[in-house]
């Protein structure tokens, strides 16, 4: 089996592109995505968000919904807005967001790969939104939620996607944030198999968000594997829909955190406490920091700049590296008191995408009262806790620009 392959995707028809494509579906609540629908009869958030075509307040995990999911694809295919291409093809995806561009490839994932470590995680997955993503995909029988993936340093396959997207895109979509989604398909058969053999020569490759599509679309492989005696490994559940960039054109934003008190102490007593682990210096400006180790403190009315002490970054560990580990075990937790991030009240996260202005406004308002930027944590160092098959802390990162849903689906026939 090749690491990927080629799929006769499904896409919406020529010119319908901009009709379709929606954000993510796991960006929106159902109330934001019923606002982002309204007069849109073929956004793609109908297949993806299919409780906003039932009454307000519908269990978004009801059986209904995902009936509703594929009532809606059915439609959809019915009145042509979504066509199947007649053969297996690669797709190159180009996303703009400003000065930012990434050129990558759309194209079927080996479960078994991923089954035996080579597509690599990151992350813990939790079984109800593993079970949601199981139920949405069999209703379907189809993946609609692309799979983000990295793949380390490969020239020539950069090469060869920059040559396939010199023509006319076959869709190029301008969404409601600015962001640009350009999509050229790839029919050419020598390409095709040059692409194949090129990854087939990788060593892994990396999720970098989807950990839950993935995880679904192995329990779905297993399952209809179990189920089919004529099992042969080329069926199309053996495979998970992906979009695949190269790991030095992604970026990762800041991930940034609030805390709502304290924990007892006033801020004089707080920066004290800090001090022994960091180096604390106030600033007249917002503090965004520009390398490891390094991280902004926002208290009401002033910023300050925090440096961890050297000695407490340990060399060999890809985990406990990791900036959102050192603020979490030498200040989070001993002076804070919130050793489970997970689930304590007391903290939240706010994406880079909202700005330091966004953690200035939830401490000024009283409703939190401290806040950290961070620096956001680099594709070298995901890989290097994927590689050590070791797990990041929650909220490590926050990819920017994200796919659009409905650009290209995976039917599983």
């Amino acid at each position: 089996m090749s690491l990927i392959r080629p799929f006769a995707g499904l896409r919406p028809a020529p010119s319908r592109a901009a009709e379709v494509a929606a954000p993510p579906y796991d960006v929106l609540s159902s109330d934001e995505a019923r606002v982002r629908a309204a007069g849109k009869p073929w956004s793609f958030l109908h297949i993806s968000k299919p409780e906003i075509d039932l009454p307000a307040g519908a269990d978004p995990y009801a059986a209904d919904v995902y009936a509703k999911a594929a009532e809606n694809l059915g439609r959809m295919l019915a009145e042509g807005v979504l066509v199947r291409d007649a053969a297996p093809c690669y797709y190159v995806y180009r996303l703009v967001m400003g000065s930012h561009t990434q050129t990558g490839i759309v194209a079927a994932a080996s479960v078994q790969d991923y089954n035996t470590n080579r597509i690599r995680k990151h992350e813990f997955t939790r079984p109800d939104k593993e079970d949601d993503r199981v139920r949405q995909i069999d209703a379907l029988n189809a993946q609609t939620g692309p799979v983000l993936l990295a793949y380390p340093s490969a020239p020539p396959v950069d090469e060869l996607l920059e040559r396939a997207s010199g023509g006319i895109p076959d869709a190029d979509v301008t969404a409601d944030d600015g962001i640009r989604h350009t999509l050229w398909v790839i029919r050419d058969a020598a390409a095709i198999g040059k692409l194949t053999a090129a990854f087939d020569a990788m060593h892994a490759l990396y999720i970098a968000d989807g950990h839950h599509r993935s995880a679904a679309a192995s329990r779905i492989a297993a399952t209809r594997r179990a189920a089919n005696p004529a099992h042969s490994g080329e069926e199309s559940y053996n495979y998970f829909l992906s979009v695949i960039f190269p790991h030095h054109q992604m970026r990762i934003m800041d991930y940034n955190r609030v805390m709502t008190d304290l924990n007892g102490m006033d801020a004089a007593k707080f920066l004290q406490r800090i001090s022994g682990n960091f180096s604390v210096q106030a600033s007249a400006e917002p503090v965004k920091p520009a390398r490891p180790g390094e991280f902004g403190l926002y208290l009401p009315g002033r910023w300050h700049r925090l440096q961890i002490r050297a000695g407490l970054i340990p060399a060999n560990d890809p985990v406990a590296r990791l900036d959102v580990s050192l603020l979490q075990n030498h200040l989070i937790a001993p002076v804070l008191g919130i050793s489970d991030p997970r689930r304590d009240k007391r903290i939240d996260f706010v994406g880079g995408i909202r700005g330091l202005a966004e953690l200035e406004k939830r401490v000024n308002s009283g409703e939190m009262a401290a806040a950290f930027s961070m620096f956001a944590t680099r594709m070298e160092d995901l890989m290097a806790v994927a590689d050590a098959n070791e797990v990041m802390p929650p909220k490590s990162t926050w990819f920017e620009p994200k796919l659009a849903d409905g650009m290209v689906s995976h039917l599983l026939d």
